[in-house]
């Protein structure tokens, strides 16, 4: 029986939202819950938008965090298609596009990330695609089985992780595809260029065509249709869709209307949160890929970062840190940060932080040529970040090693015959 003393508000009906509102029942909260989201679906996680879902491999409702009815049954007030206006600080309530408005005792913004838009002529075309959404993806899965079947064309903007899956997935329903992008390797902002080459590679095997240190610049067509992309060196490129992977930019317009300070844009933005992901508001907190948080507990060349991390993992383990903290419980948001993709034959993991100008070693172990290893990132002879790739069961041991900021030796890292599980560190 719900006891209506108190009432927390989730805005955001995505994976940190509903595993917040998850958290919330189980750790014994008594009082309202209510989850505002300005999809219709209903709670989803986002991976499979890019991965399985896509491909075809799995189905629609593979996707929900949980069954429709759990909602009810664990008496979340769930509020689909809704849109939050207005946050107001001083009456502690959100003003809803309908209307109304919802009284908070506490609150948590979980309102993600929207992507970025190419700015550049013939957007508007109905071929032009973004994938953030299930809508998107909806749509997008749709599009590469017409253009497989017709040996259509896709151009994607942006070779980041979206980019190069979407690519991955296109391939796989026959459709052709180039990729462009302005730096001189994939993910080049992300692992750097010492392992960049790796995927252009692996891509190329595939039949992706790559055009690098370019950006585009028009999108032509013809009563609505895409008929080619323009690039900033003159070529013109067959296209039937685009996919601009560009990035994303998180949601913060509410949290900026209401005054909660925010991170540098130049930095990622983002919503600043202590390390209980509380905003600078003590009774509203944030999650997901729009909290930018201390990392905190990890080794010397981690701690103090602020850093905003736009993965399944955060969504994951932050709604649920939120959520106790919301409820007043002692909570430390200590995740090492981590993610995983997969493309054709290739899996890999990647956990920690090294972005670009972090560090100033890459440590390879086992054999990069047959794309079975694990690649670490160093600054002053400590883990930043490492990467497996089609080699299991070595993330504990990666994230061991990143927690304990100890010096290693690079040759024993790179030498595959010493267990990663002897190496020096323990846990922080």
């Amino acid at each position: 029986m719900v006891d209506a003393h108190q009432t927390f508000v989730i805005v955001g009906g995505g994976l940190a939202g509903a595993k917040a509102a998850e958290t919330l029942r189980s750790e014994g909260f008594t009082g309202r819950v209510i989850l505002i989201g300005d999809e219709r679906d209903h709670p989803y996680e986002r991976p499979p938008l890019s991965k399985g879902y896509l491909t075809g491999k799995d189905q629609r409702n593979s996707v929900f965090v949980h069954e429709p009815a759990w909602y009810a049954q664990a008496e979340v007030e769930l509020h689909l298609g809704q849109t939050v206006t207005s946050v107001d600080r001083e009456l502690r309530s959100v003003h809803l596009g309908d209307g109304t408005s919802v009284r908070y005792d506490k609150l948590l913004l979980a309102t993600g990330a929207e992507p970025r838009r190419l700015d550049i002529p013939g957007t508007g075309l109905a071929g032009v695609h973004h994938l953030r959404r299930l809508a998107h993806a909806d749509r997008l899965r749709q599009t590469l089985a017409a253009l497989g079947r017709d040996n259509g064309h896709l151009v994607i903007a942006g070779a980041g992780w979206i980019g190069l899956e979407v690519a991955s997935a296109a391939r796989g329903y026959g459709a052709e595809v180039t990729v462009v992008e302005s730096a001189p390797t994939p993910l080049h902002h992300v692992i750097g260029p010492e392992l960049g080459q790796l995927f252009t590679e692996l891509h190329q095997e595939h039949g992706v065509r790559f055009h690098f240190g370019v950006r585009l610049t028009e999108i032509t067509g013809q009563d609505g249709m895409v008929l080619s992309a323009l690039t900033d060196d003159g070529e013109e490129h067959p296209a039937h869709d685009v996919l601009a992977a560009i990035g994303a930019a998180p949601r913060t317009a509410l949290a900026e209307a209401a005054g909660l300070a925010l991170a540098d844009r130049a930095q990622g933005g983002g919503i600043v949160v202590d390390a209980a992901l509380r905003t600078s508001d003590p009774d509203i907190y944030a999650a997901g890929d729009v909290a930018a948080f201390p990392l905190t507990g990890l080794g010397a060349g981690l701690s103090g970062a602020r850093v905003r991390v736009e993965h399944w993992a955060n969504a994951l383990n932050g709604g649920p840190a939120a959520a106790r903290a919301m409820l007043g419980q002692d909570v430390t948001y200590d995740r090492v940060p981590y993610f995983f993709s997969d493309q054709y034959d290739l899996g890999l993991e990647y956990s920690g932080w090294a972005p670009p100008g972090s560090y100033d070693q890459v440590v390879v172990r086992g054999d990069a040529g047959k794309r079975e290893f694990v690649a670490f990132w160093l600054k002053d002879r400590t883990v930043l970040a490492g990467m497996n790739v089609n080699v299991w069961d070595v993330t504990e041991d990666i994230q061991r090693l990143i927690r304990s900021g100890a010096p290693q030796d690079p040759e024993a890292l790179a030498d595959p015959s010493v267990p990663l599980a002897s190496l020096g560190g323990h846990p922080a």
